[in-house]
């Protein structure tokens, strides 16, 4: 009798070698093809979501930056005569607007509104997204801030 020395490049030998594995053909593309867009979603609203923060924070420091330049706006005729700070509100709402006149590339919208106990600054700065632009109808959005600010004298505290 003569042994026979077989290879294992047959139709069934790949079976034989490793039983009770089933055959998952495709499975690994199926995941791929599902998951890959819920993986694009997700970085893009960790990146825009990003944005969108920081372009809230940026809007809000302009707007506070805009406010405190309005507010040293004072009409020295009135502090004078009455030993209390007054705003010029002409000059207050000129000095907030310059401030943010400064940053035109950034802001979308600006309003600039003083009387003579305050000023209020409104900034709007788009933010176009970076990831989720690719999505229809998901365009440049707006973030707003607002800030007050009023004059203040020397306290007894230097």
């Amino acid at each position: 009798m003569t042994a026979r020395a077989t290879t294992g490049t047959g139709r069934g030998a790949g079976r034989a070698r490793f039983p009770g594995i089933r055959e998952d053909k495709g499975t690994i593309a199926l995941y791929t093809v599902l998951f890959t867009p819920i993986v694009f979603l997700l970085a893009g609203l960790l990146v825009d979501g990003g944005l969108a923060i920081h372009a809230r924070q940026r809007a809000a420091d302009m707007a506070e930056q805009a406010a405190r330049a309005g507010a040293d706006q004072i009409d020295t005729d009135a502090l004078r005569a009455t030993g209390e700070p007054v705003l010029d509100p002409a000059r207050a709402r000129a000095a907030a607007c310059a401030l943010l006149a400064d940053h035109r590339e950034r802001v979308t919208a600006a309003q600039c509104d003083a009387d003579e106990q305050e000023v209020a600054v409104t900034v709007q700065i788009g933010v176009e997204p970076q990831i989720l632009g690719i999505i229809p109808g998901l365009g440049e959005f707006r973030m707003t801030s607002g800030a007050t600010a009023r004059p203040v004298t020397g306290g007894a505290d230097p």
